[in-house]
């Protein structure tokens, strides 16, 4: 089937109607490579460039800061007599203690104290009411008047019998029998002076006196109470001057204290739970007879004259126990002391050839350290500037500024033990010169600072 009117195209005509495209030219495409190519090393120059600018920054700025002195705080080394001593936590106790009773049976009546006074011993201080026992005393000697009175008559009717018995009126028995019955009286007598004297006793007993000598506390029974005898607490009395002070040691230091103990008596300082106030100055009386098997520590017992009244009974202080003195110890901070591969070392400031301070490194020996003070064997002369803050900071030969100048005698303070050597040893209550690797426990050896 055809259609009508269509008419045939020739591909020569198609050819003919398409238009030519026009031609790009190359060096376009070259000029904008170029273009993108400078515009990134541009870019990349310049980030180079303001790193290289930060880099010198920071080196300049180190460089100020190594150049800038290092502000640290010195002490001097310092030549003096320093005592070692052996420390140990201690409990204070009263010296003696009494816990008042009353003796008889009563009521007792307004007391004779303050709460919280000092008594003397044999002072009165509480009553118990006396009418009962005044009576029985009464009672007492009238039944010793009235056994008096028989013997007397015994002794008289025995005179006679004596004579009507020489008469021979009477005989020998009837005698016998009266001079029995004298007998029995004057017996009688005897036992009624010891009612007596017990019915005194009793009273006395009412006047409760106190035993010792010492500080009165809170009254456990107030007046107007029955008390019953030898069962109701009345109060506690505690001796305070002088006072004591139990501690305990190492098993193996027993012997050097004992062997001490015999020579020579031995000072004890007491000081306080941060162990840097001293309270009082006492000797060490005696060791207990026994090794407690459970912990392997010895009981000590000090005393105290605590005339200042500075120590409280069941107040817990440290003591230190004087063993030895040292009369030429080198005395630092052990803030100045300072541990690295070669040892032990402090910082010394001295002035170079500027006379601008500069720090250097000395190695030390340590002695005995503990708390705020440390002895030394050798490394350092006295009078040897040595830094006690600010060593984190220091480098060799680097230029220090002394803000602030501390003496090598501050105060006490709780601190570990070390000994000389590799074997140093720490922890609390510190370790024994060097002769204890771990330095765990109490009664190890320590310097401190002379009182």
């Amino acid at each position: 089937m055809s259609i009508e009117g269509t008419q045939e195209i020739h591909p020569s005509e198609i050819d003919n109607q398409i238009e030519p495209r026009p031609h790009s030219n190359p060096w376009i495409r070259v000029i904008i490579y170029l273009v993108i190519v400078g515009a990134g090393s541009y870019l990349g120059w310049r980030i180079y460039e303001n790193h290289q600018l930060a880099a010198a920054a920071s080196t300049q700025q180190a460089k100020a800061l190594l150049s800038r002195p290092t502000p640290v705080q010195v002490a001097a080394v310092v030549q003096r007599p320093m005592p070692i001593y052996l420390t140990a936590l201690g409990t204070v106790m009263p010296y003696m203690s009494v816990t008042v009773k009353a003796r008889v049976n009563g009521q007792l009546l307004p007391v004779k104290f303050t709460e919280g006074q000092e008594v003397k011993q044999g002072q009165t201080i509480m009553v118990i009411d006396p009418k009962p026992y005044q009576a029985a005393v009464d009672q007492a000697k009238g039944t010793l008047a009235h056994d008096e009175a028989l013997l007397k008559d015994a002794q008289a009717e025995y005179a006679r019998y004596m004579a009507l018995y020489a008469a021979g009126v009477v005989s020998k028995e009837s005698m016998e029998a009266d001079e029995a019955t004298q007998g029995q009286y004057q017996g009688a007598i005897e036992s009624d002076k010891a009612a007596i004297e017990n019915a005194q006793l009793q009273l006395s007993w009412c006047y409760i006196q106190s035993p010792i000598s010492g500080r009165i506390g809170l009254r456990l029974v107030d007046p107007g109470n029955i008390i019953t005898a030898n069962t109701t607490n009345l109060v506690i009395i505690n001796q305070f001057k002088p006072i004591a002070v139990y501690f305990t040691l190492p098993e193996n230091d027993l012997p050097q204290v004992l062997q001490k103990l015999k020579a020579d008596k031995l000072p004890v300082d007491a000081y306080d739970q941060a162990d840097v106030q001293k309270l009082a100055t006492g000797q060490l009386l005696t060791a207990d007879n026994e090794i407690d098997t459970t912990t392997g520590t010895a009981k000590l017992k000090a005393v105290f004259n605590n005339e200042n009244e500075a120590l409280f009974p069941n107040q817990f202080v440290n003591i230190h126990l004087v063993m030895e003195d040292r009369p030429n110890a080198l005395v630092v901070p052990s803030a100045a002391i300072q541990s690295g591969v070669q040892g032990s070392f402090v910082w010394t400031v001295k002035n170079d050839a500027t006379g601008a301070p500069t720090a250097q490194m000395q190695p030390v020996k340590v002695a005995l350290a503990q708390g705020q003070l440390t002895i030394l064997d050798s490394g350092v002369t006295a009078g040897t500037k040595v830094v006690v803050d600010g060593a984190d900071r220091l480098r060799q030969g680097g230029q220090v500024s002394v803000s602030q100048t501390k003496s090598a005698g501050g105060g006490q303070g709780k601190g570990s033990g070390q000994g000389s050597g590799a074997n140093q040893g720490q922890g609390q209550g510190a370790g024994n010169a060097g002769a204890n690797p771990n330095g765990q426990g109490n009664g190890q050896h320590h310097p401190k600072e002379q009182q």
